[in-house]
């Protein structure tokens, strides 16, 4: 059964949606992601992914008090990602109560050191974020692509050790136009052992449906939610987590 991860993205302390990481097209849901963080367990979720843009947008951790208020309040699993560049910084987001950390432009410009985090940290606590336009990764809050394959760059990692892998496709993140259900096919075709997490596009229950049928093993998912375009209480009545 697919694992269902509700998100929430944070700038300025506030529950903000972006559309295909485009920050001018910023929307606020919430001034209190702690209390949406409260909404999201009470309903039966059990995982969330927290997002900082300000950090992804500065290269450094900036809402690492949202987190920590977060994982104080709620017996929620949380993985974080945006803007972990240093050592500091990922030592604060598990200081701060995050069970995993998400990783991704540091892991397309420093190989060694993700390597050495991975060792460190153990695969349990490191997510690889696999951020693709156009079959290529993309860094630094989507505002620059590499030159790295997604292939590529799954195939080195998962070779060093990474079990999870979140991937999103760019173009669907915000959309609400549906899942690239074809994309996360291939993946686990060529990474069959990956805990592949799917995130961007999810508009419905159908959506997810898809996903889990094509054998998908997590979603990430927030717009829809916000928007109003999944009845949350049907859903976990449908994928009870656990």
């Amino acid at each position: 059964m697919i694992e269902l991860i509700p998100a929430i993205d944070i700038i300025g302390g506030r529950c903000v949606r972006l559309t295909k990481g485009d920050f001018s097209t910023q929307r606020t849901y919430a001034d209190d992601p702690v209390s949406v963080a409260s909404e999201m367990e009470a309903l039966g979720f059990t995982r969330l992914h927290v997002v900082d843009l300000d950090g992804a947008k500065s290269k450094t951790v900036v809402n690492i008090d949202t987190l920590r208020r977060i994982t104080a309040t709620t017996a929620l699993r949380v993985d974080f990602g945006g803007g972990i560049k240093s050592e500091e910084d990922l030592q604060k987001v598990f200081d701060a109560g995050a069970a995993m950390a998400t990783i991704g432009s540091i892991a397309v410009k420093d190989p060694q050191r993700t390597t050495d985090w991975l060792h460190a940290y153990g695969a349990e606590h490191l997510i690889l974020g696999a951020d693709v336009r156009e079959g290529y990764i993309s860094i630094n809050g989507w505002k620059e692509d590499s030159t790295l394959k997604l292939e590529d760059f799954l195939d080195a990692y998962m070779k060093q050790g990474f079990k999870t892998v979140l991937c999103t496709d760019i173009s669907k993140d915000g959309m609400l136009q549906g899942p690239a259900t074809d994309l996360y096919m291939r993946i686990m075709q060529q990474q069959p052992n990956c805990h592949l997490i799917a995130s961007g596009g999810v508009s419905s229950i159908d959506d997810i449906r898809n996903l889990d049928a094509a054998g998908i093993p997590a979603v990430v998912f927030g717009k829809a939610i916000y928007e109003g375009k999944i009845d949350l209480r049907q859903l976990l009545n449908e994928f009870p987590q656990r």
